[in-house]
C-alpha cells in the first residue's frame, strides 16, 4: 500500500470438493432380465473450454498491459534491493549512520531512547534517499498502467501517513530488538526472531481498527441485500461478525477487494467500494467466500508459524552476515559491534538479501494458501462463474497465464489460470451452480 510499509514484512490459503453418484434399478423378472437399457451421457463439460472462454473476456490490449505491468514487476524486486543495499552502503561507508549514533547519544544517555532517535533519523534519511524511486514506482509507473487514481498532492499525503506508522512501529521494535541483542549476548538471534514475530502479530491485531482507517475511511454497509447475504454467509461458516464494512479503495484505484482480518474484539469483515460498484452479488459472494476461508482455516496464524520458520532461519543468517561483516569493514564504518544501533544499515542490506533468495518460499506459503481459500470459497458461495469472472478483474494488474517457473517464483496468489480452471473443475462437478448471466457479462465493458 505504502512504501514505508517494507519495514514490516508482509504475510499470508485447501478444502476439497466431492460429488455423489446414483444408479439406475433394473425391474425384477421371472426368469432371465433383459439387458438393461442404457440412458445416453448428458455431453460432458469442457472445462479447457470454459477457461478458454473466459479468457477471451479479456481485450488483447488490456491483457498485454497487465503482463507488462507485472513482468515488470520481476525487475523491481531487483532495482528495489540495489536503491536499498546502495543507500544502505553510503550510510556505513561514510559514516553517516555512526554520526546518527553519535547525534542521540549527545542528545540522551538513556540507551533506549537513543535507540529510537536514531531510527527517526535513520527512516527519514532512507525516505529521502530513496524517494525518487518511490515516486517512480508507486506514481507514475502505476498513472502509465492506469492503477492509480490519485494526483500527486493526495497520493504524497498517504506516503507521509504511512511514513508516520514507520516511525512509530519501528521505533516499537527497534528499541526492545536492541534492548535484547545488549542483554543477551550470543542468543540474541533467537529472542530476536521471537520478537519480530510477536511484533508481526501485534500489527496484524491492531491493522484493522488503527491502521487501515488512517488511509481509508471505513463505515457499516448500506446496501442490505448484500449485507444480509454476507453475514448469513459467515453465520454459516461459524464467523462471529455482527456487521460489515465498506471502505473507499476508489480513492487509490480500481482494484477489488476485501478482507476477513483482527482477532477477537478487532475481527472485521470489508469489502471496498470498488467491489460494490463493479461487481454482480455472485461475485461479490465468492470473493467473501475466499476471505472468510482464510478466517475459518486459521491462516493468520499458521502463516505466522511459517513465516516465523522463516524468519529464524533469517535471523541466524542475519547473525553471520554481520559478523562477517564486521570483522572485515567494522572499524571502517566506526560502528562499534552488533549491540551498536549504528550497525542498522548492515543489518537491512544482510535481511534485504536474504528475503530476496526467499521470495520463492514466502511466496509459495502465501499461494498456497490463497489456494485454499480460493477452495473454501467455491464451497461456501457455490458460484464458479462469479469466481472466474473476479479473477479476470485481478488480472488487470496480475499476468493471467504466466510459465509454472514464473507462478512459483513470483505469484503470491495463483494464477488467473489457475484460478479459473479450478473454478471450472468445481463447476463440472456442480453443474446446478452455472450462472448464464455470469458466463454472458462482459467483465471489461460493462462499467
Amino acid at each position: 500500500m505504502v512504501r514505508a510499509a517494507r519495514f514490516v514484512l508482509p504475510i499470508l490459503v485447501l478444502l476439497i470438493t466431492i460429488f455423489a453418484c446414483g444408479q439406475t434399478a433394473v425391474p425384477p423378472a421371472p426368469v432371465v432380465s433383459p439387458p438393461a437399457k442404457v440412458t445416453p451421457a448428458a455431453p460432458s463439460f469442457d472445462v479447457n473450454a470454459a477457461v478458454e472462454a473466459y479468457f477471451a473476456k479479456m481485450p488483447p490490449a488490456e491483457r498485454a498491459r497487465s503482463n507488462a505491468y507485472f513482468e515488470g514487476g520481476y525487475w523491481l524486486l531487483l532495482w528495489d534491493l540495489l536503491s536499498t543495499v546502495v543507500v544502505m552502503w553510503t550510510l556505513l561507508r561514510f559514516r553517516w549512520s555512526a554520526g546518527m549514533r553519535n547525534l542521540a547519544e549527545r542528545l540522551t544517555r538513556f540507551r533506549p531512547l537513543q535507540t529510537a532517535l536514531y531510527w527517526v533519523q535513520f527512516i527519514l534519511v532512507f525516505s529521502v534517499l530513496t524517494f525518487p524511486m518511490t515516486v517512480y514506482e508507486g506514481y507514475f509507473r502505476e498513472h502509465k498502467y492506469g492503477l492509480l487514481n490519485q494526483t500527486f498532492g493526495p497520493w504524497m499525503r498517504d506516503q507521509v501517513v504511512g511514513l508516520a506508522v514507520g516511525l512509530v512501529l519501528g521505533a516499537m521494535l527497534i528499541v526492545p530488538l536492541f534492548g535484547l541483542v545488549r542483554r543477551l549476548g550470543k542468543s540474541w538471534w533467537v529472542w530476536g526472531a521471537a520478537l519480530m514475530i510477536v511484533f508481526f502479530a501485534f500489527v496484524s491485531l491492531i491493522a484493522p481498527v488503527y491502521i487501515s482507517p488512517l488511509f481509508n475511511e471505513y463505515k457499516t454497509l448500506e446496501d442490505r441485500r448484500i449485507k444480509d447475504s454476507i453475514l448469513s454467509m459467515a453465520r454459516a461458516n461459524g464467523i462471529p461478525a455482527t456487521n460489515v464494512y465498506e471502505f473507499d479503495a476508489s480513492r487509490q484505484s480500481n482494484r477489488v477487494s476485501a478482507n476477513v482480518s483482527g482477532f477477537a474484539n478487532t475481527l472485521r469483515i470489508s469489502l471496498n467500494d470498488n467491489l460494490l460498484k463493479r461487481c454482480t452479488l455472485p461475485e461479490i459472494e465468492t470473493t467473501m467466500g475466499h476471505e472468510m476461508g482464510h478466517y475459518v482455516l486459521n491462516h493468520a496464524y499458521k502463516g505466522l508459524v511459517m513465516i516465523g520458520v522463516v524468519i529464524v532461519i533469517g535471523f541466524a543468517f542475519l547473525r553471520w552476515g554481520i559478523d562477517f561483516a564486521l570483522a572485515r569493514w567494522g572499524v571502517t564504518w566506526d560502528v562499534r559491534g552488533i549491540t551498536d544501533v549504528a550497525v542498522l544499515p548492515l543489518a537491512v542490506i544482510v535481511f534485504s538479501l536474504y528475503f530476496l533468495l526467499m521470495t520463492p518460499v514466502t511466496n509459495t506459503i502465501s499461494r498456497t494458501m490463497e489456494f485454499e481459500a480460493d477452495m473454501y470459497g467455491l464451497n461456501a458461495a457455490q458460484q464458479p462463474d462469479g469466481e472466474a469472472n473476479v479473477d479476470l478483474m485481478l488480472g488487470e494488474y496480475r499476468k493471467l497465464d504466466p510459465s509454472p517457473v514464473e507462478e512459483f517464483i513470483f505469484f503470491d496468489h495463483p494464477s488467473g489460470r489457475t484460478r479459473i480452471t479450478a473454478a471450472m473443475r468445481w463447476k463440472a462437478e456442480h453443474p446446478e451452480s452455472a450462472s448464464p448471466e455470469e458466463v454472458a457479462r462482459p467483465v471489461f465493458n460493462a462499467e
